[in-house]
């Protein structure tokens, strides 16, 4: 292929006007958690960079193909490039050209430097969501956890070298990738969690068609097969009590429990019989225990609203609507996951908020709802939705399904353990030490709701302050920073 002929096919699929005027700030990089992870090979901004060159190299670069879909670059990109989706056209443009080596060397790079690799690929860089090809990409996706499965046979338990052990409340993203990390520093590692089975929200609530379960088992085999030990059943705040864990002989505690108490709107009709919580309803259908009726409202605009109202389509819903208050534009769920879910069939109301859920007979029978209009920016810096007076309107349901956020379950923590004034977990921003010695937490119990990149990237940083920690070096910045993360690489 040309140099000229990619340029003429660069040209009809990207808007070079936007490209040429690039401010060259640096937000998305710095906004980007796969650049935070993987920065020897990922920077947004120099791939963006590259395009207008022409170059038929891109077309085979393993970096085309790193973009996790997040669009945290272009939430804060002041151009409003949409950075996600020039990749994706390239990444088609790549594979009709017959260059699928970029993502093979891709899938290398993921499964030598991320930890969870396996469920990474389905979750954030599944390439079915970027192009056409979706059985090539899955076949080599597929071919990979394979290879992964052989490798994982030959190894064997790490013995710890340290005397310290390490206790990590939470088997979410952050708590295993934390555990894999300070076991290959050669410490005692144990993960507690309340549920049956680990995996936190990777088992409980990604729906089992973006993220088939074997995967996540076979990602946390390779873990415990480092010789971190998993404790299940172990129930926060009744048998799990942070300071029982470090009067049993724990150094250090790292608390990865995520985000799983649902907030309330504080409505009329919270208490009918057909009001679901979202993580509640996403986990029954992972089991599949989830009952609905032929017509669901979901409120909320993430993904985990977004999440719901698919499954609710798999589970053979009839008409299922989001009602989301603020316009699409301000909508933070993912907007190919918005996309996708408008494409299948899923009716998204904008500008509209819940006012009364109505019933006969203890059961959901409708939702009474008013328009809004958006005013002055509130503190997240989103136009305030406004309610309409004498909008109100009524949808007829038989399922209301809450999906308007979380917060962690902080009741099991020492009293010395600060809380913010949104519910979560206080701590040092470049450390994720708590107010308490020797108690670490990350990932959405601090964060709130996060991506899985971003819950990986705190478990990895905790892993490397727990490290210092234990070994008596100060965990001043400076430190933290030549602990890079992403200094210890885990395999697929």
């Amino acid at each position: 292929m040309t140099k000229a002929s990619l340029e003429k096919a660069l040209d009809s699929i990207l808007d070079f006007e936007k490209l040429k005027y690039c401010f060259e700030c640096g937000i998305c990089t710095a906004s980007c958690p796969v650049a935070e992870l993987l920065p020897e090979h990922y920077n947004p901004r120099i791939l963006l960079n590259s395009l207008p060159l022409g170059d038929d190299k891109l077309l085979k670069s393993a970096e085309l193909w790193l973009c996790a879909w997040c669009y945290r670059c272009h939430r804060r990109c002041p151009q409003d490039l949409k950075l996600p989706e020039i990749f994706h056209a390239i990444r088609r443009f790549a594979v009709e050209s017959g260059h699928m080596e970029g993502f093979n060397k891709a899938l290398k790079i993921i499964r030598e430097n991320i930890p969870l690799p396996a469920s990474c690929c389905y979750v954030c860089f599944h390439p079915e969501r970027a192009i056409d090809n979706k059985q090539s990409v899955t076949d080599a996706i597929q071919h990979a956890i394979l290879d992964y499965e052989a490798e994982k046979t030959k190894e064997k338990p790490l013995t710890p070298v340290h005397g310290e052990k390490v206790a990590i409340i939470g088997s979410g993203p952050a708590g295993l990738s934390a555990a894999q990390d300070l076991a290959k520093k050669g410490y005692s590692v144990t993960i507690f969690d309340a549920l049956p089975s680990s995996g936190g929200m990777l088992r409980r609530c990604i729906p089992e068609y973006r993220l088939p379960k074997k995967i996540v088992d076979s990602d946390i085999n390779r873990i415990k097969a480092l010789g971190v030990k998993i404790k299940t059943n172990m129930a926060i705040g009744k048998s799990l009590k942070a300071k029982k864990l470090l009067e049993q002989g724990y150094n250090a505690l790292f608390v990865a429990t995520g985000a799983h108490e649902e907030r309330m709107l504080g409505i009329k009709g919270e208490e009918l019989n057909g009001v679901l919580h979202a993580l509640d309803f996403l986990e029954k259908a992972n089991k599949k225990e989830a009952e609905l009726s032929d017509n669901v409202s979901i409120i909320g605009g993430g993904n985990v609203a977004v999440d719901s109202a698919g499954t609710a389509l798999t589970l053979g819903a009839k008409e299922v609507t989001i009602l989301y208050k603020r316009s699409k534009e301000e909508m933070p769920a993912n907007p190919w996951e918005i996309k996708e879910a408008e494409e299948e069939g899923v009716k998204i109301e904008f500008l509209v908020a819940p006012k009364r859920i109505l019933g006969e007979n203890g059961k959901v029978t409708a939702i009474e709802c008013v328009r809004m209009e958006l005013g002055e920016p509130d503190e997240t810096g989103r136009r305030r939705p406004v309610p309409i007076l004498g909008s109100e309107f009524v949808i007829k349901t038989g399922t209301v399904i809450m999906a308007i956020g979380q917060f962690p379950n902080t009741g099991f923590l020492p009293k010395m353990v600060e809380i913010t004034e949104k519910r979560t977990i206080a701590v040092d921003p470049f450390t994720l030490e708590t107010s308490s010695p020797s108690i670490f937490a990350g990932g959405d119990a601090v964060s709130g709701s996060a991506t899985l990149m971003e819950a990986i990237i705190a478990g990895k940083q905790a892993a490397i302050s727990i490290d210092l920690y234990l070994r008596g070096i100060s965990l001043e910045p400076l430190n933290i920073v030549e602990n890079v993360l992403g200094s210890v690489n885990g395999s697929f």
